[in-house]
């Protein structure tokens, strides 16, 4: 269902969407955690996650090799400041959302 269509029913005022600039949640952490001056540039068609695990010299074959990856990208993560700030301006606005008297 589309985010317009949600505001057109009775639970309108309860529903927020938000979005984020990122192909995929991994690129809001900084690259500098991971030792690259910036994300890669991955071909459309290749998968984001297995292009960037080819970038590092990561295994990327299977799906298991990708959760390997999420959890060394999460690893590199040590507080709120290695993320960008455009994904926690969205998590405080649903922060602020879900939190708000109404």
């Amino acid at each position: 269902m589309r985010a317009a269509t949600r505001r057109l029913r009775p639970w309108a005022d309860h529903v927020l969407v938000v979005g984020h600039p990122y192909v995929d949640v991994w690129q809001s952490v900084k690259p500098q955690r991971l030792g690259m001056d910036a994300w890669p540039v991955i071909p459309r068609g290749t998968s984001w996650k297995a292009g960037v695990a080819t970038h590092l010299g990561w295994p990327h074959a299977t799906h298991t090799d990708l959760a390997r990856a999420w959890r060394r990208v999460l690893g590199a993560v040590d507080s709120y400041a290695d993320l960008e700030p455009e994904l926690l301006g969205r998590v405080e606005e649903l922060i602020d959302f879900v939190t708000a008297r109404g």
